[in-house]
């Protein structure tokens, strides 16, 4: 099939890049995850948003296009969130607009999560995933109550998987200011993220390792000599870094949502049966049904946090940060809190921080300090200093070997993993060459550094992202015309100022397979509203 190099990556591909990764879900690659089943329904694949640079928000209100689903919804929070009597009560998903259409918690693409982080005064960590129903209904199978010893600190997370998710009190009850719930700054919401409790927790975790009760491993040692990467480092983060949640729900075809444990399979399976048995009225057809018939479809969060600890993680021979899974059998299972932690304690400089020019922190598409520290104060981030400038930012992101740089260098180990989102490339390189390709413009980078995007794709026939070559900042790309899978375009030519250092090619090879071992997790969403 014929090849193309794009140098200017189109619009329309980026925004198909961006619904799958964000919105896409997870089958049986995903790595350390409790029951993660091997089958995920094809309407897990379906996707729908848009990147937003600096300046180009789009308000929640405006109307959601037919054929689309609402993308603005909102979750209820529960009555005392950081009790345990809170964490087992579901959250009700709901929109935000009615007139803007229904939001369903089972449709991959109006789905909610929320991530808990339970630490004990005497140091013990252990993460509970509270679940997520549509308002009015209830779970097929009963939420496990976590315990919460008396004198812990429990933060909570939320991701979303389309633009703008709103925090709202669920019924007289005032669960936002009893779980010191943050959705942004007022009239400005983040957009996917928000948290409860989150600058209690991480001052607790600070004080009890600084008192030597709480222990956060090291990174150990990547397959190419450096340290493991965290969420903080270059080579990981893209246009809103620290975002969302690694939880996943088990939903079936009529919409029930179960914790992703043993009872909630159990329960989903059951049902099935039962749904199947049909009545005098209408009996069972006689035919057999498969173990994949009736799987349940697992729900996840396409995140940074997913794509580190589920996919670079693995490929780079790296383990994260774990902790037990109350809600889901007691499994070790990776959370942002705890990857944050980790970032905290051992990301060595350059220390990607959350940058002013981050679309989930703007406001009317103007930088604000004060959005951006709020959203730093929930991933345990320090105020805005010079490390804020979104120039900076983008100089270090493509500039520096510890950023884009080291994923071309590490061509070889990423080509041989599976791509999380085999719509976009097929293996982990070529995605992330993809995502830097996106992230160049939506961070503004273009404008910020008045240079060309350093990062040319090349495209079959379909749009699939075969390969990849990242040029210095400054230089000109390799001009757009057609090769061949073995042959990448034309050398690069200095502009005037460029720096000297080589170009960094992604040499086509013969891509792995990941038809069988992939998993697809969401894609970045930028839709925030003002």
């Amino acid at each position: 099939m014929p090849r193309k190099n794009l140098t200017q990556y189109s619009r329309t591909s980026r925004r198909d890049h961006a619904r799958r990764w964000k919105r896409s879900k997870v089958s049986a690659a995903l790595v350390g995850g409790p029951l993660i089943l091997a089958v995920v329904a094809g309407s897990v694949f379906a996707a729908g948003s848009r990147h937003h640079r600096p300046g180009t928000q789009e308000a929640s209100a405006q109307p959601t296009p037919a054929g689309e689903p609402n993308a603005n919804c909102a979750l209820e929070v529960p009555d005392q969130p950081l009790t345990a009597g809170g964490l087992a009560t579901p959250y009700e998903l709901v929109a935000t607009d009615p007139a803007q259409g229904p939001c369903h918690e089972a449709n991959p693409d109006q789905a909610a999560f929320v991530e808990a982080a339970i630490l004990t005064k005497d140091g013990k960590l252990s993460i509970y995933n509270p679940l997520v129903v549509d308002k009015g209904t209830r779970p097929a199978a009963r939420p496990v109550r976590p315990s919460v010893p008396a004198g812990s600190t429990v933060g909570i997370w939320f991701g979303f998987n389309n633009a703008n998710l709103t925090l709202k009190a669920s019924g007289r009850s005032d669960g936002l200011g009893q779980g010191k719930c943050v959705n942004g700054i007022q009239n400005s919401i983040f957009g996917q993220f928000a948290y409860c409790n989150a600058p209690a927790f991480f001052k607790a975790a600070g004080d009890l390792s600084a008192a030597k009760k709480l222990t956060i491993p090291g990174l150990g040692t990547a397959k190419d000599g450096l340290p493991c990467p965290t969420t903080r480092d270059f080579s990981v983060v893209d246009q809103d870094g620290s975002d969302n949640v690694v939880t996943h729900y088990l939903a079936d075809a009529r919409g029930r949502i179960v914790q992703n444990n043993a009872a909630g399979k159990k329960a989903l399976t059951r049902s099935k049966r039962l749904d199947n048995r049909g009545d005098r009225h209408h009996r069972h057809d006689g035919r057999v049904r498969s173990a994949k018939a009736n799987a349940p479809t697992v729900l996840a969060n396409g995140s940074d946090n997913l794509l580190l600890t589920q996919f670079m993680d693995p490929a780079l021979g790296c383990k994260p940060f774990t902790a037990p899974n109350q809600s889901s059998d007691g499994q070790a299972t990776s959370a942002l809190a705890l990857d944050e932690l980790s970032a905290a304690a051992n990301q060595q400089e350059p220390i990607a921080l959350i940058p002013q020019n981050d679309p989930m922190t703007l406001v009317d598409g103007r930088v604000s300090v004060e959005k951006t520290n709020a959203y730093r104060a929930g991933v345990n981030m320090p105020a805005v200093g010079a490390d804020g400038d979104g120039a900076a930012y983008c100089r270090t992101l493509f500039g520096d070997p510890a950023g884009i740089q080291r994923v071309f260098k590490d061509k070889a180990i990423f080509e041989t993993a599976p791509s999380p989102d085999p719509g976009t490339a097929p293996n982990l390189f070529a995605f992330l060459a993809a995502r830097a390709h996106g992230t160049f413009s939506d961070l503004g980078c273009d404008t910020l550094l008045d240079v060309p995007n350093p990062v040319t794709l090349t495209a079959d026939g379909d749009g699939l992202v075969t390969d990849a070559v990242l040029v210095p900042l400054g230089q000109t790309p390799p001009s757009a015309g057609p090769t061949d899978s073995t042959s990448p375009s034309a050398s690069p030519t200095p502009s005037a100022g460029a720096s000297d250092t080589p170009a960094v090619s992604a040499t086509p090879t013969t891509p792995a397979s990941a038809a069988s071992s992939m998993a697809k997790p969401s894609s970045r969403t930028q839709r925030h509203s003002n």
